[in-house]
């Protein structure tokens, strides 16, 4: 009788509109197939009611690739659509791409002899190269990335590869986002379903791009309760390439940097996360809350303003001390770009 492989790896990928950059991510994922032997995994893509018809890029990576595929009739939200592409999973583990995310050629190969060697560990850090979507135009479509630069800057500067506790992973020194990116996420698909119920969902269904923390931080949310008692992995050197250019939400940064981010780690707070380490990642992410605020308040954009909540959000901050000191930071950013300059 023949035993069939499990599947160990699924790879999420939500994707709304973007077909060029989705042909792009398929095309890298199968580059990196090529060179990984007797790793059994599937990819797995919700689109969220795009415009565009994909249906042809998905056909002709089906023929090189195991997808499985859904769409939505209409546009239900980020969180709906990703929730959707993880619960497609069939793999012990999920990792999650932006569609306009790349994997490098010895991508899979690596996280093959990650998942074999490190059998205990819940939740790995994949760190990720930022590179600009200047340089893809260079080159003929589908993108290939045994083109990719020599040289490329890392997402995160952690140097060294290491298991350590999850609450260690809530470092800025690690990610300045405290692990909101979604590509830089790999983790044992079983306790993610388990804790998707700590979503709420009547938020998380609100369209409108980062008005709640359900809609927003909803990977944070089920990451707090499903890995605070689990053993992580930092990849350090990086198995993914982020693009930079393609970021609708660019509009609302300083909402997220300055309102959501700090508002996660009290979130983080309350699932375990022990308070000097809460404390001091909190700091960290209110270095520019001065600039921040202004910012959010002089926006032309008012929908970050009319999420903002006066009380949890600017006044229970008041007891951090980097509060005070943001503008200086500020003053002091300006004056190195100057003579940087």
């Amino acid at each position: 009788m023949k035993i069939t492989k499990k599947i160990e790896l699924s790879i999420c990928i939500p994707t709304y509109n973007r077909p060029t950059h989705l042909e792009n991510c398929l095309e890298a994922i199968h580059i990196s197939k090529k060179n990984c032997k007797n790793f059994k995994f599937e990819v797995c893509i919700s689109d969220n009611g795009s415009k565009h018809n994909i249906s042809k890029i998905i056909k002709k990576y089906s023929n090189k690739l195991n997808i499985k595929f859904h769409k939505f009739k209409r546009n239900l939200g980020i969180t709906t659509n990703f929730l959707k592409v993880v619960e497609m999973a069939e793999g012990e583990f999920v990792w999650t791409l932006g569609n306009d995310d790349l994997v490098l050629p010895h991508s899979l190969n690596k996280i093959s002899k990650l998942l074999n060697k490190y059998k205990k560990v819940d939740y790995f850090f994949i760190n990720s190269y930022n590179l600009k979507l200047s340089f893809l135009k260079e080159y003929k479509h589908p993108f290939s990335t045994y083109n990719l630069p020599n040289k490329m800057e890392k997402f995160s500067q952690v140097k060294k590869s290491k298991t350590l506790n999850f609450w260690e992973m809530i470092d800025p020194e690690i990610s300045f986002d405290f692990l909101l990116a979604t590509f830089l996420n790999l983790f044992r698909r079983k306790l993610w379903s388990e804790n998707v119920k700590f979503v709420n969902m009547k938020n998380a269904r609100d369209k409108r791009w980062y008005s709640t923390p359900d809609n927003t931080y909803f990977n944070v949310i089920i990451f707090a309760n499903a890995f605070k008692n689990s053993k992580a992995y930092i990849q350090a050197e990086p198995l993914t390439i982020n693009l930079q250019d393609v970021r609708e939400w660019k509009i609302l940064y300083m909402f997220i940097l300055n309102v959501r981010i700090p508002e996660m780690l009290d979130y983080y707070r309350s699932r375990g996360l022990p308070f000097k380490r809460y404390y001091l990642c909190k700091n960290f992410a209110l270095k520019e809350f001065f600039r921040g605020i202004v910012s959010i308040y002089l926006s032309k954009d008012r929908r970050s303003w009319s999420y903002l909540s006066i009380w949890k959000h600017i006044l229970k901050n008041l007891i951090f001390v980097n509060v005070y000191l943001s503008p200086f930071h500020y003053l002091f950013m300006r004056v190195k770009r100057i003579f940087k300059f």
